[in-house]
């Protein structure tokens, strides 16, 4: 794909949203990464001017400094699910551990990422908004949380569910974030679940 945007104009459009190869340098130990090398920027001005204030424009890193691939699995392996240990961490649940969008690397390219979920898609069903909405995958919701974390000491998503594009082997949708509880009956934690699809085997009782 040819290069439209370069890495000075990227920067100077999205600001402290923008997360290139000299940012992630600056937190790399922090998360584990090897940073890569420079690549090119698939957007154009126009559309990184209409996206500055919503979008965090990341570049993928996809190995850790182990060599291993970035995935779910290797990123909970670095942060751990204890926020009593340190923070930030992923939510202490282990369902997914053998399912394979757990090892699913991240690509090493350039991508946008919205920073807040569009008001108008909360409280529908996944199907109904896909349409209109290209759901990013579970991996570019965690490796964005963690690395914007440190880069803008900020937590994305912290009380908010997004969908992903991933599916389970039940072809359940996955969801992720919502790292705080509003009620505070759950630990801090960056979380992964998914929404079941409702199928032939559910259904209801009478109790007379």
């Amino acid at each position: 794909m040819e290069r439209t945007t370069s890495i000075a104009e990227a920067k100077q459009i999205m600001g402290l949203n923008f997360i290139g190869p000299d940012e992630l340098t600056l937190i790399a130990d922090k998360i584990g990464i090897k940073v890569p090398k420079e690549i090119p920027i698939p957007y154009s001005l126009e559309e990184l001017n209409n996206k500055q204030k919503d979008y965090i424009l990341i570049l993928g890193a996809s190995q850790m400094n182990s060599g291993d691939s970035l995935t779910l699995k290797t990123l909970r392996d670095r942060f751990g699910i204890d926020p009593d240990v340190s923070e930030p961490c992923f939510y202490n649940q282990d369902w997914y551990l053998k399912e394979e969008f757990i090892n699913k690397p991240i690509e090493l390219k350039w991508f946008l990422i919205r920073k807040n979920v569009f008001q108008e898609s909360r409280g529908k069903n996944p199907d109904e908004i896909i349409v209109n909405y290209p759901f990013p995958s579970a991996i570019h919701c965690a490796y964005t949380f963690f690395v914007y974390w440190f880069h803008a000491e900020e937590c994305l998503w912290k009380h908010d569910f997004v969908w992903c594009n991933d599916f389970d082997v039940n072809d359940d949708r996955i969801y992720v974030a919502r790292y705080s509880d509003p009620t505070d009956l759950s630990k801090n934690g960056f979380s992964i679940h998914r929404h079941l699809r409702i199928r032939e085997n559910y259904g209801c009782l009478a109790d007379y």
